[in-house]
């Protein structure tokens, strides 16, 4: 990242300091990821910091607020991009895999905030994120039955689990490898298997089946 003017506006500030710490996060340990390493990435003192964000956990809860909002519109915006329920859950799915791919510090600060034993306000944006997220494919999964294209005898809460679930093992297993580009290429395979699980049964019946 190339320094930033020293006299940026507050706002600006802000939004550089989430940035630095998303790019950290992809380097290190987030739990390891200090205010002044933060600082010194910036080019600032941690005084400087410190007038813009009053501790670590209020730049933490800066940044999850900025991914909540971020990650949320990129998946509505892919599910709006397509006509039936079941396409518009594959441009989820692969627009959510697109997201963590051009941000990989965002997994491993998201996961070391649920690990956290006490609550903060950093580690209840996501667990409402979270919540958000299930909600929206939950709905994706509703229009789908609805529109028939789905298996209707799916559960729509373990529809939505394993929609989750699949992304999140996707990434973990891309985090251990070090290679989170590989998602792009196994992304729309995993989602096949996916699909062809909750699909209306009919849809995958053999051509030359009564």
């Amino acid at each position: 990242m190339k320094k930033p003017n020293k006299h940026l506006p507050a706002e600006q500030r802000r939004a550089v300091t989430v940035a630095t710490v998303v790019e950290l996060a992809a380097e290190q340990n987030p739990n390891d990821i200090t205010t002044a390493a933060i600082a010194k990435r910036m080019g600032l003192t941690q005084g400087a910091l410190f007038r813009h964000f009053p501790s670590k956990d209020a730049i933490l809860q800066a940044v999850m607020e900025w991914v909540a909002e971020r990650l949320m519109a990129r998946v509505d915006k892919a599910a709006r991009t397509v006509s039936s329920p079941q396409a518009a859950l594959e441009a989820v799915f692969i627009a959510h895999v697109e997201f963590v791919i051009n941000h990989p510090g965002v997994p491993r600060i998201l996961f070391g905030e649920l690990q956290r034993a006490e609550e903060t306000a950093s580690k209840r944006i996501v667990q409402t994120f979270l919540c958000c997220y299930s909600e929206r494919v939950k709905q994706l999964i509703a229009a789908g039955l609805e529109a028939e294209e789905l298996d209707p005898q799916l559960n729509p809460e373990a529809a939505a689990s394993l929609f989750i679930g699949t992304i999140q093992g996707l990434v973990m297993q891309s985090m251990l490898a070090g290679k989170m580009g590989q998602m792009r290429l196994v992304a729309p395979e995993v989602f096949k298997i996916y699909r062809r699980g909750i699909s209306a049964p009919e849809l995958y019946l053999p051509s030359n089946c009564a």
